[in-house]
């Protein structure tokens, strides 16, 4: 006597045993592809459920006496299982990735929240000699976009929009190129803000079209810090913090900033482990806000969140 088997409990023991391959396949075809596609166990899986059908399908195709358990198929399943996570992943990159505008964008839109225009980082243009006010203005605002949402900063432009070029600061150094300007630059906020925080800082350079020439730009990139940074603006000069307050950078007081960096760190929830959302500081909202409400100053949008405790202490 022959005992049939209900067609739900094939069913029923075969959603288990089909997931648990579509896990395996997505986690080895995520080990393979990592730093080149990034995405969660959740949708791993159902690439790779989807991934193994059409490798089964190619299979069956190739060799009609294939069996599911065969090398060749269980080859063709995973193949297509790392093919359909790093097709997905190449195309969700390609979509989520910001793109940033461009120096000639910058100028067109004017200085913004996020937006600096500065014509030189070391020459006076009134006197036309080094002046060491010019790179203190330079790290000053660097720091505030660094203490805010990020932002850029464009060297040899005037407030206007108009590239004027660098060959005023280039004049200052002892090869006139963009290496030299870029190590100046560059120990210029180590000393300043210190080596993270320019380690932090973009720099590159673009030449813009115009008809007096082909000016050179210096475009210095800052990402929002996950912690308060200080400005030394000397020798035994006590720490400093700036913020990038509406199109100005203003500095706060020392019992503001003390509450800054005692302030705990507030992490996000993370998408999947391996692609976390930055961690932020939801600090300089509250106190700006405060500042506000004394004195009238303009709030930077984004990133940061209101901490109400830290709104009553510094009531």
């Amino acid at each position: 006597m022959t005992t049939t088997i209900p067609v739900d409990w094939l069913i029923a023991a075969a959603l288990p045993i089909v997931l648990l391959v579509a896990w395996a396949f997505g986690a080895f075809a995520r080990r393979v592809l990592r730093g080149r596609a990034r995405l969660g166990v959740a949708t791993s899986i159902v690439i790779s459920i989807i991934g193994t059908a059409v490798g089964l399908l190619i299979a069956g195709w190739i060799s009609p006496q294939a069996t599911p358990w065969g090398l060749l198929s269980i080859l063709l399943a995973l193949g297509m299982s790392i093919a359909g996570i790093a097709l997905y992943g190449a195309i969700a990159a390609h979509f989520q990735h910001p793109q940033r505008e461009s120096v000639a964008d910058l100028l067109a839109a004017g200085e913004s929240d996020r937006v600096e225009f500065k014509s030189t980082a070391r020459v006076n243009l009134h006197t036309g000699a080094k002046d060491d006010r010019m790179e203190l203005v330079i790290a000053k605002t660097v720091c505030g976009f660094l203490n805010g949402d990020g932002g850029t900063l464009l060297v040899g432009v005037d407030d206007a929009g108009t590239p004027l070029g660098l060959d005023a600061d280039y004049a200052t150094l002892k090869a006139p190129d963009a290496d030299r300007y870029e190590l100046f630059l560059r120990d210029l906020l180590s000393t300043s803000l210190g080596q993270n925080a320019a380690a932090a800082v973009g720099i590159e350079f673009a030449t813009m079209a115009d008809a007096a020439g082909e000016p050179v730009v210096c475009r210095l990139t800052c990402e929002p810090s996950p912690r308060p940074v200080y400005l030394r603006s000397g020798k035994g000069a006590g720490p400093e913090l700036w913020v990038r307050t509406g199109n100005s950078t203003r500095q706060l007081s020392v019992d503001e900033g003390q509450l800054l960096r005692d302030a705990p760190v507030a992490a996000q929830p993370r998408r999947n482990r391996r692609c976390p959302v930055p961690r932020s500081r939801p600090l300089l909202r509250t106190a700006l806000s405060t500042l506000s409400g004394r004195n009238g100053v303009p709030l930077p949008s984004g990133r940061l969140a209101a901490l109400p405790m830290l709104t009553d202490r510094l009531r």
